[in-house]
């Protein structure tokens, strides 16, 4: 099964998630910014959400609010997002490695470890 696309508001509230592990929704709430701080009730409509996709989950309650987790790693949300932007491009991933270098956030030494990492990987292919 993939992972469900995430939003970008999903997104933050996974990242609070990922960054303490079991949260409340204020304690989600609170991990905003306060200049961009969506309201409580907005966390709490998509935090249910989100838990109806598979995304997180009530670990326990505390009094007469419930504590949620994350479902899915950073890694698997990542990679669903990696690979929704590829597909904006039709697969070519040029395009975005080009930008990123324009922007400077693509270094030599980025370039050297997806270099040996591609190695690595052809290396592994050509095993029997």
């Amino acid at each position: 099964m993939s992972e469900p696309r995430l939003s970008k508001l999903e997104f933050q509230i996974m990242e609070a998630l990922w960054a303490k592990s079991d949260s409340s929704i204020r304690e989600i709430q609170e991990s905003f910014p306060e200049k961009r701080k969506p309201a409580y009730t907005t966390i709490q409509t998509t935090v249910y959400r989100m838990e109806a996709k598979g995304v997180v989950q009530r670990v326990k309650k505390v009094g007469n609010f419930h504590i949620f987790a994350p479902s899915i790693s950073r890694d698997s949300a990542q990679r669903r997002l990696i690979d929704d932007l590829l597909a904006i491009f039709g697969g070519r991933s040029q395009p975005v490695m080009a930008h990123l270098i324009e922007l400077g956030k693509l270094s030599l030494e980025d370039v050297k470890d997806a270099e040996r990492a591609l190695r690595t990987l052809s290396r592994k292919e050509k095993q029997p």
